[in-house]
């Protein structure tokens, strides 16, 4: 995607739990769908949109947010994967850091292992720190391997052997004497870092989840034989369908970090740089901090597994547009997490569902326009809706109004004490920053949460609905690589940290090269895992030209997130080296629809509504009010103004 040469298509997907939406660029123009998810098969709703789009057997490039690597891990339905490790450390990934969910549970239940015991295997070929091999791995041991493996018939195989991040040779080994068939992962290729544990968990995952996200891209490429087919990675850019599934653990977070570049995007032409972030969809909200670009993390977990290669580092809760509402045994109404997903869905959606959800809520508050759903392509059906709500409310003794109200207050406190986790919780002030609001359901509550962190400023974006798969197109194809490299940080070889930064550099250049990328067209960024002489835990800061100068920024860094310095050395513990290829050429149309700001009575509060297209750059909307789009709405509280700017995007202020 280094050219835009006219006719060229470039289409974003995006999976969710409801709905799967997909936006095409073309000719500086952007076009918007949406279809219902197949959660069996995500692949069928994705190529039922390209049909409904006119784009069936057309070239195109696919830039796609999958989420089938994800739903393998919350669902549990994972490849049968046999555990390679050395002798004695068999058990390592049953026992873990012996960290308790629930720190005063006396008894907590019983957690089945990762891998069963009899599926994991130990073995020779074990390395010292210094790369000093304390136990060779012999012929007697491939062999016996080889024979225990064959009796288990796994669909993978994961290696993990100790200190292999300092020299690989054993791992390789073992990979290489495998017979074809099967699905391998060696934890010098998933992540060369020290923490035998965090390592062995996700060179499994990758192992687990890699045969699902394989098949998976080979379905959706047969689907699409004249299409380019990437997919999103975790940290925010794009890998080709071909090796996803060597990076299956890279894409654990792939269709949030769409949301974020697409809500990075959209910020910077705002003049928004530092922001909340918050995508509400129909299963889940999630919400993340943006300071010019999406915060990333090596310590996101999945399912309650650690996760160490690099991801957007967000905050995700089960709140959104189908979270069921329920009353429980002490009476008190509840909101979540369950969702009512795609099938049935919300009771509005006429498709079966009985229990009211946020969506009914709001249409029974009168926030949606139930002929303007999916640009009236989906009838909403608020009397459903109002009997399912006056039915909560006979269990809370209140009107069905007074029950929508209370589902849509306790939904917008669960997702702002998510906001603040990521803000205030860290020592940010979110007053100085805006609210980015996206998502199917996200524009109905963008008010409400704002005023619940005291900030004066929120932007909904132009598709806001459809976000995450805008952001699919203005990701850019890139690696980030690592390597441990410890020592103290006034003391190690500028010489050794250069070599393998060049080494790091070079093996992300390749991978790219083998996508069809430029070496010319590459950028290269440096970084590195600096810590206290004793800690853990390690914070990771651009390198500043040498280890050694980078170890007095350390300092700063640490006192601004934890409050504190000590008086002690600084230690470098991993190099990170990120090699991204040229940026997409996505940019968002300017030009305004020659009418202008028709608007029609609305009667809940008095206020107006307003079709988005029908606003033209600069008019300006008073709340209450209702703005009405394809594939989203958004709800203008009273006390807030509302503007489109030249992009499309809703900028809202609060009054005073």
């Amino acid at each position: 995607m280094s050219h835009d040469p006219k006719g060229t298509i470039f289409l974003g997907v995006d999976t969710g739990g409801t709905f799967t939406d997909l936006v095409v660029y073309r000719d500086g123009s952007l076009t918007a769908h949406k279809v219902l998810s197949t959660p069996h098969e995500p692949d069928e709703a994705i190529l039922t949109g390209i049909r409904e789009l006119g784009l069936e057997g057309a070239e195109m490039t696919v830039i796609h947010g999958s989420t089938v690597a994800t739903n393998a891990v919350l669902e549990g339905k994972l490849a049968r994967t046999a555990f390679v490790t050395n002798r004695g450390f068999g058990d390592i990934l049953t026992i873990g850091r012996q960290a308790r969910t629930h720190l005063y549970e006396l008894q907590p239940p019983a957690v089945a292992p990762p891998v069963p015991r009899g599926s994991c295997l130990e073995t020779g070929g074990r390395m010292g720190p210094g790369g000093e091999v304390v136990e060779d791995l012999t012929a007697q041991d491939i062999e016996a391997v080889v024979a225990a493996l064959e009796g288990l018939a796994p669909e993978a195989v994961a290696i993990s052997l100790l200190f292999s991040f300092v020299d690989a040779r054993f791992e390789q080994r073992l990979a290489g004497a495998l017979p074809p068939g099967w699905f391998v992962s060696t934890s010098a290729a998933v992540l060369p870092e020290y923490g035998e544990y965090e390592r062995g968990i996700a060179t499994w995952l990758n192992a687990a989840v890699g045969p699902r996200v394989a098949g998976y891209m080979g379905r959706l490429t047969a689907g699409l034989p004249r299409a380019r087919v990437a997919v999103m990675q975790s940290s925010g850019e794009t890998v080709s369908a071909r090796q996803a599934g060597e990076r299956a653990v890279h894409m654990l977070l792939s269709g949030p970090a769409g949301g974020l570049a697409g809500a990075g995007l959209v910020g910077r032409l705002a003049g928004e740089t530092r922001t909340l972030s918050f995508d509400m969809g129909g299963t889940s909200t999630d919400v993340a901090l943006i300071d010019g670009s999406p915060r990333l993390t090596t310590e996101g977990r999945v399912a309650g597994y650690p996760v160490g290669v690099p991801m957007v580092d967000m905050h995700t809760i089960g709140a959104g547009g189908g979270s069921v509402a329920w009353v429980d045994a002490g009476g008190m109404l509840r909101v979540g997490p369950e969702s009512a997903g795609a099938v049935p869905g919300p009771v509005c959606y006429g498709a079966g569902g009985t229990r009211p959800t946020v969506t009914d809520a709001n249409l029974v508050l009168g926030r949606l326009v139930p002929g303007a759903f999916l640009g009236g392509r989906m009838g909403l059906d608020p009397q459903a809706a109002g009997r399912a709500l006056a039915g909560l409310g006979d269990s809370l003794g209140m009107s069905a109004g007074e029950a929508a109200a209370g589902v849509v207050r306790v939904a917008n406190e669960h997702m702002a004490r998510a906001l603040r986790v990521i803000s205030v919780e860290r020592g940010i002030d979110p007053r100085t920053m805006a609210l980015v609001s996206f998502g199917g359901a996200g524009g109905l509550h963008v008010c409400a949460l704002a005023e619940a962190l005291c900030m004066g400023r929120a932007l909904v974006p132009v598709h806001g609905g459809v976000l995450s798969a805008l952001g699919m197109l203005a990701a850019a194809p890139g690696r980030r690589l690592s390597r441990t490299f410890s020592g103290p940080a006034l003391e190690v070889s500028p010489e050794a940290v250069e070599q393998a930064f060049r080494e790091l550099e070079s093996e992300g250049r390749g991978q790219l090269e083998r996508e069809g990328v430029e070496a010319a067209a590459m950028s290269m960024e440096r970084s590195v895992d600096l810590r206290y002489a004793g800690q853990s835990f390690a914070l990771t800061l651009p390198l500043a030209g040498t280890v050694a100068a980078t170890a007095g920024a350390f300092h700063t860094a640490h006192a601004a997130r934890y409050g504190h310095t000590l008086e002690r050395a600084v230690e470098l513990v991993n190099l990170r080296v990120a090699v991204s290829g040229p940026v997409p050429p996505l940019r968002l149309p300017r030009e305004a629809p020659p009418q202008g700001g028709a608007t029609s009575p609305w009667r809940p509060g008095g206020g107006v509504e307003v079709a988005r297209d029908s606003l033209a750059p600069g008019q300006e909307l008073a709340g209450p009010a209702i703005v009405t789009e394809t594939v989203a709405t958004t709800y203008v509280a009273a006390g807030w103004h509302c503007r489109l700017d030249d992009y499309r995007n809703l900028v809202l202020r609060r009054e005073g």
